[in-house]
């Protein structure tokens, strides 16, 4: 009887072993991909393109639940207390990286308490210019400014976003002293450098290329290493004076710091499955981005290198957020 039993046994183990891989499938269940901005903005709509093939994909409903409140610290707290299986994810952008040293402290680590899954998009800003200056170029504003100390104002989205380091980055490379007047958001910022309220603004570049196109607002330069598909007659900062000069919005993917390697992969592989898709890349072109996949080690180590590089442009900056 006591052999039959362990004969049964051992039969059971595989069934058993098989059923517990199959239950712990991942995904087993819908995904939750955290935004820290609000529906519409350039994360969100990237976190939406790539959720729904996710969806399509892996039979999995994968939901974009936006948290657009304390620059994203709220949402990192939620990611923070997730389960670490995959199915609770964020999708960040450089705020992510600036947060760091802008707080003066966090609830978190950026660095060791998050996985980084994969780099999804570069996204330039454009640095526009209010047409009634006349400049032709990024050597024509710096020149004014350097003629002009603390009389030209540039303006940005709020202290801390990417506009403003963005601006506080451009400020340094070109050893300038130009003022910065925050405002409550993009479109505050680009109405008053129309005006004249303020010289010149980094604009996210879905926001600048209908602006540029239509003669609002002078194209000097965008922002990234290389130049953008969607204005390729705009040369780059560093092709215009500033060499090696690159401010990229980049948006990623990230998940709690103990999500098991082989999900890590999975995710990445799938994210960059995506990225390759024609129809996918075309949706990305309109908005400016340009697909950058990596893996979650190259993605670690990025996210590391942003933090302590955005550490000085805060400093230098002065900006506090509490």
């Amino acid at each position: 009887m006591i052999m039959v039993r362990t004969m049964m046994a051992a039969l059971m183990l595989p069934c058993i072993a098989g059923a517990a891989v199959a239950q712990d499938k991942f995904p087993n269940k819908p995904i939750r991909m955290l935004v820290p901005f609000s529906a519409g903005s350039a994360t969100d709509f990237l976190a939406r393109t790539v959720g729904q093939k996710m969806s399509e994909n892996w039979g999995q409903q994968v939901v974009v639940d936006n948290r657009p409140s304390a620059g994203g610290v709220i949402a990192s707290e939620i990611l923070l207390a997730a389960t670490p299986d995959g199915h609770t994810l964020m999708m960040v952008s450089i705020g992510h990286a600036v947060n760091a040293s802008l707080y003066s402290k966090l609830p978190y680590d950026t660095v060791k308490d998050f996985a980084g899954i994969t780099l999804v998009a570069d996204v330039p800003n454009v640095l526009v210019a209010t047409p009634s200056l006349g400049l032709k170029s990024v050597r024509d504003l710096v020149a004014l400014a350097k003629s002009k100390p603390g009389q030209i104002n540039y303006g940005s989205a709020g202290v801390g976003s990417g506009t403003h380091m963005n601006g506080e980055q451009f400020k340094l490379a070109a050893g300038i002293n130009v003022v910065h007047v925050p405002f409550k958001g993009t479109p505050e910022a680009i109405t008053n450098t129309i005006g004249g309220g303020v010289q010149y603004f980094f604009a996210p570049i879905t926001a600048a290329v209908p602006l540029v196109k239509g003669g609002k607002v002078t194209g000097l330069a965008v922002s990234t290493k290389n130049r953008s598909p969607v204005l390729p007659d705009v040369p780059t900062v560093a092709e215009s004076g500033l060499p090696g000069f690159d401010f990229n919005l980049w948006t990623g993917l990230l998940g709690p710091a103990k999500l098991p390697k082989d999900v890590k992969e999975k995710i990445a592989k799938e994210v960059a499955r995506i990225l390759a898709l024609q129809d996918v890349k075309e949706r990305m072109l309109i908005q400016g981005a340009t697909p950058h996949p990596m893996s979650p080690t190259e993605f670690d180590a990025f996210i590391k290198n942003e933090v302590g590089r955005l550490a000085k442009v805060v400093k230098a900056s002065g900006a506090k957020a509490d």
